[in-house]
């Protein structure tokens, strides 16, 4: 059995894992989730674009719990369910980026201004393997990981 990604396309899962956005090639303007077929810069007309990896590590915006169970299509990992923590990450690309806290921290972890960087865990297993999503872990302001 082997990991893969539970969204395709959406981040890598190299050693360094990395979200995939696009870069329009008229304006500049970064995206993530990619953009095709137009640009969503509302001043610009283009409509080509080129993917690029956006920077691992990010500063938090803002951050919650998610006390409630999302609806489907989310796949509850426990029964019953827990509650996890969301990050709003701003990148050095110039845009923010909403995602789950990496296992094991909370909002607790969190600070607006804290460093968090994108790691790869398992979201859930079904019988052709593992589905793998990517998380914000939280990092010290010495660049090692928090502990825990």
């Amino acid at each position: 059995m082997t990991a893969t990604p539970a969204i395709e396309g959406w981040f890598t899962t190299d050693p360094d894992p990395a979200l995939l956005g696009t870069r329009c090639t008229t304006c500049g303007t970064v995206f993530f989730p990619r953009a095709d077929g137009f640009c969503r810069n509302p001043g610009c007309a283009g409509e080509d674009f080129e993917q690029v990896e956006l920077s691992r590590r990010g500063t938090v915006w803002s951050y919650t719990d998610a006390q409630y169970q999302p609806p489907p299509p989310y796949v509850p990992r426990t029964e019953p369910y827990e509650p996890f923590a969301l990050a709003a990450v701003e990148l050095p690309e110039g845009l923010v980026v909403v995602g789950q806290v990496a296992d094991g921290y909370g909002v607790v972890d969190l600070r607006v201004g804290g460093e968090v960087e994108l790691v790869v865990e398992t979201l859930y297993a079904d019988e052709s393997g593992d589905r793998s999503i990517w998380r914000w872990k939280p990092v010290t302001e010495m660049g090692e990981e928090a502990d825990q």
